[in-house]
């Protein structure tokens, strides 16, 4: 207890030194401001699960919620699927008679099996995926049914305005590379991976890979309606990882979906070649950017069917990047999770911010000696902003998947080894906590570390979504007075 009480104090009194926006941010700012409480981080305490009496969350005062589609037991969708674990990115639609749509990726690895109908999957050898389900705003399920198979590590994504799902391949595995991080053979796959692919609200996705948009260790994306242009992070973790552009051939807004005919581009700082963004960062750091092209987006490397193919993993993993690197395109430190709000891009950089590392990679515990960043990006001025960098692990540690609330609040969830918490971020750097992770297996095995994935908030706001990213999954639904907490 004294631990957390320590933490939180030095939320309330140091996190205000990590604020860095300003300039054409400020209208943002301005609007979260307006919303935000003053004074320290909410309390939290322990609530109940309406599901079943037991205590998996901490949350302030007068907040309530309920988990569903817990894995640590089977649970079987409408369609037959056993419903997988490694529930991550999520994006949350308006569905029938006041119900929510959510579109759940589901992040598992290696060769094996697909989950729901093995004749309907992109490769019958991968377990990833995405599952639909409609639930209501209170948490209490209508329906489920795969969407997506035969995909893997599908981390996180995007939710698309003309209503799809983005789900995203954080791998390049495949039968034409080498064996993985984990030591395990490719030669049972099938088909490459390191995708992004469109789900729709309703039905099925096609299972068709855009691979204009590039074959690489996708995390999210973020769209863009003015420009149509879709924005991606690469969480390379022994690497530097980029941030890119993908520009279709026609504007999605116009045709419903995402072609596959288009160009892929990577950030470059202007005038700065090779600049090292994950590197901690000056105060108000800001830079204008270019955009440069990757010619070669989706490599396919020789093999020989039932056998180990030739190129490594940390080759096929660097492929695209090293095509922008050459061009001088920027370092970061493991990109993760995006959101488009009002022309501006925010994404995480999990370990940015500490010491410059001093090679490229590949490094064992992952590029950057930082506790996280988050980035702004302008898409209407080309600038690039720091909003927030952490100043050390008691204060923000790995920021992962992040969203933005109806008030303009960053919601960002943490992915570390020591109590995992949902944090609020004002756009002037004000940090606060609005969930603690304090789960519990049903043998009583602690399972606080268990990382917050997927945060999404229901069309009106009143419902945040939330996933348990473990192998024994689960989703929360929580609500309240946000605007108490200035959410």
């Amino acid at each position: 207890m004294a631990e957390l009480q320590r933490r939180t104090l030095l939320r309330g009194t140091v996190a205000a030194s990590g604020a860095l926006i300003g300039g054409p941010f400020l209208g943002f700012v301005n609007r979260a401001n307006a919303a935000a409480p003053t004074g320290h981080s909410p309390q939290l305490g322990p609530i109940a699960d309406l599901r079943d009496g037991k205590v998996r969350l901490w949350l302030p005062d007068g907040f309530q919620y309920r988990s569903f589609h817990d894995t640590e037991f089977p649970v079987t969708l409408d369609d037959g699927t056993a419903l997988p674990g490694r529930h991550d990115g999520m994006g949350a639609f308006r569905g029938r008679y006041g119900t929510i749509r959510l579109v759940r990726n589901h992040e598992v690895n290696n060769p094996g099996p697909a989950f729901g109908d093995a004749s309907a999957a992109y490769d019958p050898m991968a377990q990833g995926g995405t599952t639909t389900v409609e639930v209501t705003k209170y948490g209490e399920v209508v329906s489920g049914y795969t969407s997506c198979n035969g995909t893997m590590m599908n981390c996180s994504g995007g939710q698309m305005p003309w209503g799809s799902w983005i789900t995203c391949e954080e791998t390049i595995n495949g039968p034409d590379v080498g064996p993985d991080f984990t030591g395990a053979s490719n030669v049972p796959l099938k088909q490459p991976h390191g995708f992004i692919f469109e789900v729709p609200v309703r039905g099925q996705s096609d299972r068709e890979p855009i691979t204009a948009a590039g074959r690489f260790a996708h995390e999210s994306v973020a769209f863009d309606p003015r420009s149509g242009y879709l924005y991606l992070t690469e969480d390379n973790f022994g690497w530097p990882s980029g941030f890119y552009r993908y520009k279709p051939r026609k504007h999605p807004m116009k045709t419903g979906k995402l072609g596959n005919r288009g160009r892929l581009q990577m950030l470059k700082v202007r005038g700065r070649r090779n600049l090292n963004l994950a590197a901690a960062q000056p105060r108000r750091a800001s830079y204008r950017v270019e955009w440069v092209d990757i010619d070669d987006p989706a490599p396919s490397f020789p093999y020989t069917p039932g056998q180990e193919a030739p190129t490594t993993n940390d080759t096929a993993l660097t492929y695209v990047a090293r095509q922008g690197w050459e061009q001088g395109a920027a370092y970061f430190s493991r990109l993760e999770g995006s959101a488009y709000d009002d022309g501006i891009v925010y994404f995480t950089a999990t370990q940015g911010g500490g010491p410059a590392e001093t090679s490229l990679g590949p490094i064992e515990d992952g590029y950057g000696n930082g506790s996280g960043q988050i980035w702004a990006y302008d898409t209407r001025a080309s600038v690039l902003r720091l909003a927030y960098e952490s100043p050390g692990p008691d204060v923000l540690d790995f920021p992962d998947n992040v969203t933005t609330s109806p008030r303009g609040t960053l919601v960002v969830c943490e992915d570390n080894v020591d109590n995992n918490y949902l944090r609020g971020l004002t756009r002037r750097g004000r940090l606060f906590d609005i969930a603690l992770n304090r789960l519990t297996s049903s043998t009583g095995v602690d399972r606080s570390n268990d990382e917050f994935a997927g945060s999404t908030f229901s069309p009106d706001g009143h419902t945040l979504f939330v996933n348990i990213q473990a192998s024994r999954g689960m989703t929360f639904a929580i609500w309240g007075p946000w605007h108490r907490i200035g959410v």
